[in-house]
């Protein structure tokens, strides 16, 4: 049923695109970076391996912030802070693999619990020296914050910019107390030198390629399961509350279990991204938090396009590809470039990258209609539906009045 939906004539191909991408991507690059010798023009180094993975964990932050934000209208700049719990709870399982060798050789303690001469490990570090409960963790605790955090927001009917603003200020309230060296995470310095995952040495070229492939195949995942919800009956549920929160609610539709939902799940993607970027970069800092960071996402994912799916993992590689570039080149205006960045997309191109797109097919299709109407030529005028209306970007739709039944096409 779900391939068939998949397949369909009327699916946005792009998903499927998308996908097939990753999944090749999560192949070819690991090969190319491990079987092919390194004098080969075809050989990809291990620092574009881990810097491309870094992209692809940025790439499903986005994808995160797409559902809520392009999807359920929630604009949210605290998801920098689910990013950073998930990657603290594999940073945390990082740490106990450590072990005896560490800096201080102490096999219980990580060396900054040497170093801040505690005696015994904290009770919220227990259980962290398994992988299985690691990723549990990795899901529930960004999942659970989201959970309480909404509960209480929504069922408040907190809206707009005030809901903005206290996303932040969450995100900002984190970065005060994991900066704090008695909490327990490593203070300032955060959490780092790494060891081993699952066995493997994580400075190996294998474990990279590895890791890589696992960042692949995880934002795949995030494009199906996100393309699942939004494309669901569920999906066209959480539109109305987007575009007419007030409707929604006449009609009987609890709109803060709806928000709930979605808030949760995008937390969940966002703690998966996180946990895949803290091995590939080797540390874990309160500097995740900051609120700055949670900014960067909302570029990125209106860059691309919102409430697109793809739009978002496009404006999240194109702009990190991008501030690579500028920081080497030109580090001290990187910051003013993003900024200007952010403007022109506000100004110059609203619906992004992916939306610019489809304005410009849905213009050719209604060229070619007025071409084939000169000419006396029947043509089908529908656009392929894979077009705005299809991807849930904000159309206006449920903000106009009904007007009763559809007409029906002539027999």
């Amino acid at each position: 049923m779900i391939s068939g939906k998949f397949f369909a004539a009327g699916s946005d191909r792009r998903i499927f695109v998308a996908i097939v991408l990753l999944v090749a991507a999560a192949i070819v690059v690991p090969v190319l970076n491990v079987a092919v010798p390194a004098g080969s023009a075809f050989h990809v180094p291990p620092y574009m391996v881990a810097l491309v993975g870094k992209y692809l964990c940025y790439a499903l932050l986005a994808l995160s912030l797409d559902l809520v934000w392009g999807y359920c209208g929630i604009l949210s700049l605290g998801h920098g802070a689910f990013f950073a719990l998930g990657g603290y709870a594999m940073g945390m399982y990082l740490m106990r693999q450590i072990g005896s060798r560490g800096v201080y050789g102490n096999p219980d303690l990580p060396d900054f619990m040497v170093f801040l001469n505690w005696k015994e490990l904290p009770w919220f570090w227990y259980g962290f020296d398994q992988f299985w409960f690691a990723a549990l963790m990795v899901m529930l605790v960004p999942g659970l914050l989201a959970l309480v955090f909404g509960w209480f927001a929504f069922r408040s009917r907190v809206t707009g910019v005030y809901l903005s603003i206290i996303t932040q200020a969450m995100t900002y309230a984190l970065l005060l107390a994991f900066f704090r060296n008695d909490m327990g995470f490593g203070g300032n310095n955060g959490l780092t030198d790494f060891k081993d995952i699952l066995g493997f040495n994580v400075q190996a070229n294998a474990t990279r390629s590895a890791l890589f492939a696992a960042s692949a195949i995880a934002l795949a995942l995030g494009v199906f399961v996100t393309w699942l919800i939004v494309s669901s009956k569920f999906g066209k549920l959480l539109i109305a509350v987007r575009n007419a929160e007030s409707r929604t609610r006449f009609l009987g539709w609890r709109a803060e279990n709806v928000k709930l939902f979605a808030f949760t799940v995008s937390a969940v993607m966002a703690g998966i991204a996180g946990a895949l970027y803290v091995p590939q970069v080797g540390i874990i800092n309160p500097g995740e938090f900051d609120p700055g960071n949670s900014i960067e996402v909302v570029v990125w994912t209106a860059v691309g396009g919102r409430g697109t799916i793809v739009g978002p993992i496009i404006g999240a590689l194109l702009v990190n590809a991008g501030k690579s570039w500028f920081t080497g080149a030109l580090p001290e205006l990187w910051l003013f470039a993003l900024g200007g960045l952010f403007v022109a997309v506000t100004l110059f191109l609203p619906k992004g990258i992916v939306g610019l797109w489809d304005q410009w097919r849905d213009a050719r299709a209604q060229r070619q209609v007025s071409v084939a109407a000169e000419a006396g030529t029947d043509i089908d005028p529908t656009p392929p539906k894979i077009g705005r209306a299809q991807s849930g970007a904000p159309t206006g739709e449920w903000a106009k009045p009904s007007g009763g039944p559809e007409p029906q096409p002539a027999e």
